[in-house]
């Protein structure tokens, strides 16, 4: 049984009349996040390369398109905040990848960097997204990457979270332990309780909102996590400096002031390898910028999104 609203089809599911869009306001309101009062936010469906994929639809056709793609064990719903802010510049596609959120799981259990990428670039081919500007978390920084690589209109620019080819080993532990102790509940408080004790920059309140897109409730009353755990050895693709030297679009790299994932060298390493690339440090946050100081992230990031799209 899952626990959030979602398009049963191919038609579009409008969601600013639902409890959810009322309670994500609410969250907005609490962390002083500015957004227009009219806009479009719809929950939708595709299929692309033989897979079901959904995904979040704001703003409105004909604004520059702008393609969120989430990180491990995350889904769509962890960018509503930011789309939120940004529907009423920008028309807002964020992705729910294979296996994970409302999207559904690969039969060939085939989680790795190259198949999401070409997913991404299958879905914003699927969308006419003419080269929209790609922002990418942790894992959906290296899709981006990936994909940016494979197909060179892909992306007008690139906003990489907390993401690189360096990422830090023993920060990735912390996340694969965290997951992997977090996979199955007899009710949800446990979840939020343990999300808490993690994530020390989120508000209790905000993460008992949005716990409803990270589990759903099995047959047998228990609570397990919306991501399909299952993957086929050696899924991640190495991407190197040297590979991404390549790229010559526009690129902010934003890291979180106490990411334990993504150090400050990488940053440096990566802006500096990159043709056009700048850094930018958000304070008060760790790994998962945008969601753990979403004003500081939109203040960083929305000066690079205008300048990119105006040009």
């Amino acid at each position: 049984m899952y626990q959030n609203e979602f398009a049963a089809d191919l038609s579009p599911h409008e969601m600013t009349e639902t409890d959810e869009f009322r309670s994500l306001c609410q969250s907005a309101a609490d962390l002083g996040i500015a957004h227009s009062r009219d806009i479009a936010y719809r929950s939708r469906q595709t299929v692309v390369r033989r897979l079901r994929f959904h995904f979040t639809e704001w703003g409105s056709p004909g604004a520059p398109p702008v393609l969120l793609l989430h990180g491990t064990n995350q889904s769509s719903h962890s960018w509503d905040l930011v789309s939120l802010a940004l529907a009423s510049s920008y028309h807002v596609f964020a992705l729910d990848q294979r296996g994970h959120g409302d999207s559904e799981w690969s039969r060939e259990l085939d989680y790795s960097t190259v198949a999401m990428a070409d997913d991404a670039i299958a879905f914003a081919s699927d969308r006419e997204l003419t080269r929209p500007i790609v922002i990418g978390h942790s894992m959906g920084g290296r899709v981006a990457l990936l994909a940016a690589l494979r197909e060179t209109d892909f992306a007008r620019a690139l906003v990489l979270v907390d993401s690189g080819p360096e990422m830090n080993a023993p920060g990735g532990r912390t996340i694969r332990n965290f997951i992997r102790n977090n996979r199955e509940f007899d009710n949800l408080e446990q979840f939020v309780d343990n999300v808490v004790a993690y994530d020390p920059y989120r508000k209790r309140e905000h993460v008992e909102r949005t716990v409803k897109y990270n589990m759903f409730q099995r047959a047998d009353g228990k609570f397990v996590s919306k991501n399909d755990h299952r993957r086929t050895a050696n899924s991640r693709t190495a991407i190197s400096l040297e590979d991404v030297s390549a790229l010559t679009r526009p690129t902010l790299v934003v890291r979180g002031e106490n990411s334990n994932v993504f150090t400050p060298e990488a940053g440096e390493r990566l802006t500096g390898t990159l043709p056009d690339a700048r850094l930018v440090t958000v304070q008060d946050c760790g790994h998962n910028v945008h969601s753990q100081n979403t004003p500081g992230f939109l203040a960083a990031v929305e000066p690079f999104l205008d300048e990119v799209a105006g040009a």
